[in-house]
């Protein structure tokens, strides 16, 4: 297996459980909080693929896909279209409601389709390239890719827990 193949294979699973948490909820099933100040699917699912879109494309030298393809106006949400999500206080959290969870993984699945075309062209000399020199020691490639998928498969896993909880509330024989 090459790198880019692994790399390849990570971002598609991550892809499959976003996938598997989002797939036929409802704008309100996206958008439920636990205890009301939690983290909702819609808000992981849309802050994990706004980390991958910006930290690829930036490592690539590319244009983010939230931006250059219409998903921000699109979404309209009541803050900046560079946010991804990081640092972001509750109620900027509970402000991200989405539409449906097709827009949702229509987003997602655009950023997916860039990073692994571009993950697709590395080799392993690649990795040791610096992409952010505002760090000490200076972030590499392969130091940033591993950072994007970890922080998506957390998030990814967090929002299929969610789907478990708001999908729970609805089963017949609930206790």
């Amino acid at each position: 297996m090459t790198t880019a193949e692994m790399l390849a294979d990570a971002l598609g699973r991550i892809r499959d459980v976003v996938h598997a948490a989002v797939s036929g909820l409802t704008p309100e099933q996206l958008a439920f909080r636990p205890n009301g100040t939690a983290n909702s699917i819609g808000w992981l699912i849309w802050h994990l693929a706004r980390v991958q879109d910006d930290h690829v494309a930036g490592a690539a030298g590319a244009g983010q896909v939230w931006i250059a393809q219409g998903w921000a106006s699109r979404f309209d949400l009541p803050f900046d279209a560079a946010a991804i999500g990081y640092g972001q206080s509750s109620d900027q959290v509970g402000a991200v409601q989405v539409e449906s969870a097709d827009l949702l993984i229509g987003y997602y699945d655009a950023v997916h389709e860039q990073s692994v075309r571009y993950v697709g062209g590395l080799a392993d000399a690649d990795l040791d390239r610096i992409v952010d020199e505002h760090w000490d020691p200076p972030v590499t490639l392969g130091v940033r890719l591993v950072s994007v998928l970890s922080d998506d498969l957390q998030h990814a896993g967090q929002a299929a827990y969610l789907r478990g909880l708001v999908t729970a509330e609805r089963r017949p024989g609930k206790r």
